[in-house]
C-alpha cells in the first residue's frame, strides 16, 4: 500500500542524462531542461523564444519573479529585455522596460531619446510609404498586390506593437486570398497576433478554419496548429481537450514555432495537462506509449520522469518533483493561472487512485507515502469522499479508511429484473398495437362540444 520513495540521487541522474546528449556547446545548451527543480535559467529559456514572444516572456518573468525575493532574476530578465528590443522597432515596449528597470542596471540600461526617435522617425517614412503603395494596388485592383499590400501593413504595425491594427490589417487580407496557401498564411498571421493579445477565441477560430482548407496541411503547420489549439484550450481551462492537442503534435514542430512555444512548453503542458484528466489507460496509451509525444518529453526529463513515477503508483516521488517544478512553472506566461488547479486535480487523482485497490487503508501508512500529516490528509480524502469521488468511510479513531465497495451480486440482480420489466412492458405494447391494427381501428380525434 505505502508508495515507494525514489533514491535521493534520481535528480542528479536526471540533470546528468541531459548533457549526455549532442555533441557542440550550442546544441547542449538548446537541450538543457529548462524547466528543472533549480532555479530558472533566463538565459537558456529565453533561447527557445524569438521575436516579441521572446520579451513578452522575459518582462512576465521580471513581474513575477518578486524583487523583494530574487532581484537578481528580476534585473537579469529586464537586461535580456532590453537588449532584444533594442534589436527590433518597437519603441512602447522598449519605454516599459526602462520604466520597470528604473535606472538599477546603470547608464548603458537606460531611456534612448535618440534610438526612439530615429525608430519612430523611419517608422512614419515605412507607413506613408506603404500607404502609397496601398492606393496605387487599389487603383490597379490586382488581388494579389492588396493581400501582399495589406500583409505587409500587419507585419508593419505587429513590429512596431500595434497589434489590433496588425490583427485587422491580417484579416482584411482574407478578400484577397485566392489560394488555400494564401488563407493559411492568413490564419497564422492572425492566430499569432491574437496569442500576443489574449483573444483566444480568435485563435480557436482561425486553428479551424486553416484546418478546413481543401488541400493537405504540412506537417509542421499542421504541428503549429495543434500548439495553437492547445493553447487556446489550456486558456479556458479545458484541461483534457489541451492535453489532447498538444500530444497530437508531431516531432516536426521543432524549433519552428518558436516565436509562440517552444517544445519544452509542449512536453510540460501536455504532460501535466494529460496527468490531471487522463485516466491510468490514457496516460499509458496516449502518453507513455506515445512515441511522437516521447520526442518532446526527451526534452524534459523531469516532466517525463513524474509521468512514469506517476503511473508506476511511487506518488511521493512524483508530488517531489511537482513541488520542486511549481516556482518556475508559476513563471510561464500561458501556464502560470493554471498551476494551482492542474496541481490539486494530480493530487486528487494520486489519492484516488492509491485507494482504489484496496478495502481498507491505514492513514498513516498513506500519510508517508504522501509526505503529508494525518491530519492534513483526512480533510483532502473527507473533501473528496464529499464530493463522491472516494467511495469510503473513515475511522478516525483508528485511522483506517474503509472502501465502500457496491454489492455487485445484488446489482445484477436489480438490473436483471429491471431488463425483465421493461422487456415485459415493450412486448404488452408491441401485442397492444399489433391488436389495434389486425381489427382496423382508428380512432379519430374530433370536435367535441360543451
Amino acid at each position: 500500500m505505502q508508495g515507494e520513495d525514489e533514491p535521493s540521487s534520481s535528480a542528479t541522474m536526471v540533470e546528468d542524462e541531459i548533457y549526455a546528449n549532442g555533441t557542440s556547446a550550442d546544441d547542449q545548451k538548446r537541450n538543457r531542461p529548462i524547466i528543472t527543480g533549480e532555479q530558472l535559467d533566463i538565459e537558456a529559456y529565453a533561447s527557445l523564444y524569438s521575436g516579441r514572444t521572446k520579451i513578452t516572456r522575459l518582462i512576465f518573468i521580471a513581474d513575477h519573479c518578486g524583487a523583494d525575493t530574487n532581484q537578481t532574476m528580476q534585473l537579469e530578465a529586464l537586461r535580456m529585455a532590453y537588449d532584444e528590443i533594442k534589436k527590433g522597432e518597437n519603441t512602447l515596449l522598449f519605454r516599459e522596460v526602462v520604466t520597470k528597470i528604473d535606472g538599477r542596471l546603470g547608464p548603458d540600461y537606460g531611456m534612448d531619446a535618440t534610438w526612439c526617435e530615429m525608430i519612430e522617425r523611419r517608422a512614419e517614412q515605412r507607413k506613408d510609404k506603404l500607404e502609397n503603395e496601398l492606393n496605387a494596388y487599389r487603383t490597379n485592383l490586382i488581388k494579389e498586390s492588396l493581400r501582399m499590400g495589406y500583409n505587409d501593413f500587419g507585419d508593419f504595425y505587429y513590429a512596431h506593437g500595434a497589434l489590433g491594427d496588425a490583427f485587422k490589417s491580417y484579416v482584411r487580407t482574407r478578400d484577397y486570398c485566392t489560394t488555400s496557401k494564401h488563407i493559411i498564411h492568413m490564419c497564422m498571421s492572425a492566430i499569432l497576433v491574437s496569442i500576443e493579445m489574449g483573444q483566444f477565441t480568435h485563435v480557436t477560430s482561425y486553428a479551424s478554419k486553416a484546418e478546413q482548407t481543401p488541400e493537405a496541411l504540412d506537417a509542421i503547420t499542421s504541428a503549429k496548429l495543434r500548439c495553437a489549439a492547445g493553447l487556446a484550450h489550456l486558456e479556458v481551462k479545458k484541461y483534457k481537450l489541451a492535453a489532447r492537442k498538444f500530444l497530437e503534435t508531431g516531432p516536426e514542430l521543432g524549433s519552428h514555432y518558436n516565436e509562440v512555444i517552444a517544445p519544452q512548453d509542449v512536453a510540460t503542458y501536455g504532460g501535466l495537462c494529460a496527468l490531471a484528466t487522463f485516466d491510468r489507460s490514457e496516460l499509458k496509451s496516449k502518453v507513455i506509449d506515445n512515441v511522437n509525444f516521447r520526442n518532446f518529453l526527451e526534452l524534459v526529463p523531469v516532466v517525463r520522469e513524474l509521468i512514469n513515477d506517476f503511473y508506476s503508483s511511487r506518488y511521493a516521488s512524483c508530488l517531489d518533483y511537482l513541488g520542486n517544478l511549481k516556482p518556475n512553472l508559476l513563471l510561464d506566461i500561458h501556464l502560470h493561472d493554471h498551476v494551482e488547479t492542474l496541481y490539486d486535480q494530480i493530487r486528487h487523482k494520486a489519492l484516488i487512485q492509491y485507494t482504489l485497490p484496496f478495502v481498507s487503508v491505514d492513514l498513516r501508512m498513506m500519510a508517508d507515502a504522501f509526505k503529508t500529516s494525518v491530519t492534513g490528509l483526512e480533510k483532502e480524502l473527507e473533501t473528496l469522499i464529499t464530493n463522491n469521488q472516494i467511495q469510503a468511510r473513515i475511522d478516525s479513531h483508528n485511522k483506517i479508511l474503509y472502501a465502500r465497495h457496491a454489492d455487485q451480486r445484488n446489482a445484477t440482480f436489480q438490473r436483471v429484473l429491471q431488463t425483465g420489466s421493461d422487456f415485459d412492458r415493450e412486448i404488452r405494447s408491441m401485442l397492444l398495437r399489433a391488436n389495434l391494427i389486425k381489427h382496423d381501428y382508428n380512432q379519430r380525434g374530433g370536435s367535441r362540444k360543451i
